[in-house]
């Protein structure tokens, strides 16, 4: 039986090696809302390459010619043509998706969106909740208008320009929001650091410290799994809540390019867990081999060191 120290200590580091490894994924998931998705230059470069994507195009298209089909609606009054006019909108609007002016015009609006959420959700004015996040698509409009002018539609040229602001976050969700991101904002720092202390403190106290090491290898090699499989659900949920199903594989992309880096970091989580706990029990099986020492040479026998040891001379006679 073993002494009660003993039994304490492996106790106390069983506890805080599983309190380390609960840890973990959380921190990873936190340190990614607030450390990756709260930087604009890294949200507009991973936001770049879905200007290409075909889905993202189509849903682009979809939204911007929905609305300036309503402005021509509510201007131009031309609802008998609706039908007409609608299929111009949509090709002019899809055949902007793919120029030059579209990606650029996609980055500055991604910049624009991130930058304006960002200040919401960082301002502290207890009113700013009032006011939704909104972003505008005249830019885009006035493209659309100069590119069906060129092609000669009919009353192309009388499409209205305006500042159309289309919402991108309720002004009901801004309080909730606000409140989860200064959360995260702290929960970033501290999370993952606890749970490297907690680690190494829980290895420091273990009376086997192999045993500890492959603990908490095997550990966070289950969290790093854990973690990806939260963002496999999260992506079924998030694109089961959408209202429309049809821009469900844009959405899709969107949140594929968005959780990029935490399934990377959940995957090298499990790789970095199970390359530790492999090289703890290859250490410990096989140790023992490396470090014993080798036998030592045998002393001769007593004939033989006889033998060996130098014969005192005789003395010379007297004469």
């Amino acid at each position: 039986m073993a002494p009660r120290p003993v039994r304490l200590r492996n106790a106390l580091s069983a506890v805080l090696i599983a309190l380390s490894c609960l840890l973990l994924p959380f921190g990873a998931l936190a340190a990614w809302a607030a450390y990756g998705l709260t930087d604009t230059s890294r949200y507009v470069t991973t936001m770049a390459p879905l200007a290409a994507d075909p889905d993202v195009r189509e849903a682009v298209a979809d939204t911007v010619g929905a609305g300036i089909m309503q402005q021509v609606d509510d201007r131009l009054d031309i609802r008998p043509m609706r039908h007409t006019v609608r299929p111009f909108v949509h090709d002019a609007v899809h055949s902007f998706t793919r120029t030059e002016a579209f990606r650029t015009a996609w980055d500055a609006a991604n910049r624009a969106v991130h930058d304006a959420v960002l200040s919401a959700l960082r301002d502290e004015d207890e009113g700013a909740g009032d006011h939704a996040v909104t972003v505008d698509l005249a830019p885009v409009t006035a493209q659309v208008k100069a590119r069906l002018a060129y092609e000669h539609m009919p009353l192309a040229a009388r499409i209205p320009v305006e500042h159309t602001a289309v919402a991108v976050l309720p002004a009901k969700d801004l309080a909730r929001l606000r409140k989860g991101y200064h959360v995260l904002d702290v929960a970033g720092f501290w999370l993952p650091l606890a749970a490297a202390v907690l680690a190494v403190a829980g290895i420091a106290v273990a009376t086997c410290r192999r045993r500890a090491v492959t603990a908490t290898a095997l550990g966070t090699a289950l969290g790093g799994g854990l973690l990806a499989l939260a963002v496999s659900v999260g992506r079924r949920l998030t694109l089961a809540d959408l209202p429309d199903a049809a821009h469900q594989p844009a959405a899709g992309a969107v949140y594929d390019a968005l959780t990029a880096t935490l399934r990377t970091v959940s995957w090298l989580l499990v790789a970095l867990g199970l390359t530790v706990a492999l090289g703890a029990w290859v250490t410990g099986r096989y140790g023992h081999l490396v470090r014993r020492p080798r036998p030592a040479a045998a002393l001769p026998s007593a004939p033989a060191a006889a033998v060996l040891s130098p014969q005192p001379s005789a003395p010379p006679p007297r004469l």
